[in-house]
């Protein structure tokens, strides 16, 4: 189900709250006034939005199953409950019955996955957050002009799947700054570099520093293709992790954006910081003489996940809540063309975005 919150369309997962395992965490002394610094930015992003929304209202519109290619999104919970929903999610199109309908996920496909569906006679819906569309455009263009694009990104990682599918042949990967060294291109001044939106800020930057000073004539591409959202969750927890003692990560193992906010913050002055997908993976040890405890999520990661861990904090003593605000985002996409008209044919123009969302602590 979604809901519409003043105008805007909003994912909305109506499963029973995570169970909270009360008195789990014990509330030991420790030096200093025990509290919790909450980053904002965090959780959903506007095309995580964009995708969970499509699938729940492809369920609507047509009913149970619909099939979905790989993980809507990186986040075990909102897969978990979207498959209680009717979503079946596959790692091809092949394992999709003829005719079936089936959603393309937040990180992109490759044209040659497009045509397998297209062969199938599935009827598809790309729930591709239109920042990796964009990136989509620019291999295409950049292959089209004769030049070889250097894709700086992590291999086997679907959105870099999907990007190279868009011109294979004329694409480099750059799995990290090591990699530079051992590159070799067949020409050096029609270069141009391209990345995975959802990597560390500072380390895309030290990769393209790298391969400039390789390669003079590197082109930059039309704009920064590293997300609002990846960039405004680093920077955030840059701030957080100055004053903590412990950060805590909220999200799944597989996403990229999560992972690499734990080691920004271990980069930024927090003395420990650790990933879990929920609260109950907290571990008591952790909170040994730790005064102020950062807290974040990655951009695939609903509200409800981080609401669990702030309570289980609180049993501990960590009742006091200070958000720390780097940003205010307010981007909005629309929905798949599909999905754009209600259950009675009429048309649909909402649209979603993260900026109607109650982030803020309410104990």
């Amino acid at each position: 189900m979604s809901t519409i919150t003043n105008g805007a369309l909003v994912a909305s997962l109506p499963t029973p709250r995570i169970p909270a395992v009360r008195n789990r965490l014990r509330d030991n002394p420790v030096e200093g006034k025990k509290r919790v610094l909450l980053a904002a930015p965090r959780g959903y992003c506007a095309g995580v939005d964009r995708a969970v929304i499509a699938v729940e209202k492809a369920l609507e519109h047509y009913g149970s199953p619909v099939y979905v290619r790989k993980q809507i999104v990186h986040n075990i919970h909102v897969v978990s409950t979207l498959e209680k929903k009717g979503a079946i999610f596959v790692d091809d199109v092949d394992e999709v019955p003829a005719g079936a309908h089936i959603v393309f996920s937040a990180h992109g496909v490759s044209p040659a996955v497009v045509q397998a569906a297209a062969d199938r006679d599935l009827r598809a819906i790309d729930a591709t957050c239109p920042l990796v569309t964009k990136v989509h455009r620019e291999a295409v263009r950049f292959a089209r002009d004769d030049f070889q694009i250097l894709l700086i990104g992590h291999a086997g990682h679907e959105e870099v799947e999907g990007t190279m599918g868009h011109a294979p042949e004329r694409t480099i990967l750059v799995g990290s700054p090591a990699d530079v060294a051992d590159i070799e291109v067949s020409d050096p001044e029609n270069l141009v570099w391209l990345s995975q939106t959802t990597l560390s800020v500072d380390e895309t930057m030290e990769t393209v520093r790298l391969l400039r000073e390789r390669f003079p004539a590197l082109h930059n591409p039309p704009s920064d293709d590293i997300c609002y959202a990846t960039q405004n969750r680093q920077v955030a927890i840059k701030k957080v992790a100055e004053d903590a003692d412990l950060v805590i990560v909220v999200g799944s193992a597989n996403s990229s954006n999560t992972v690499r906010l734990v080691d920004v913050a271990l980069e930024h002055g927090a003395k420990a910081a650790y990933r879990v997908d929920y609260a109950s993976e907290i571990q008591q040890e952790w909170l040994d003489g730790v005064a102020t405890v950062g807290v974040t999520s990655g951009a695939s990661v609903p509200e409800v996940l981080v609401q669990e861990v702030l309570e289980d904090l609180a049993d501990a003593g960590y009742g006091q809540v200070d958000q720390v605000v780097t940003a205010e985002e307010d981007l909005m996409f629309s929905l798949p063309k599909e999905l754009r008209r209600d259950l009675n044919g009429e048309q649909d123009a909402r649209a979603l975005g993260g900026h109607n969302r109650k982030l803020d602590w309410q104990g």
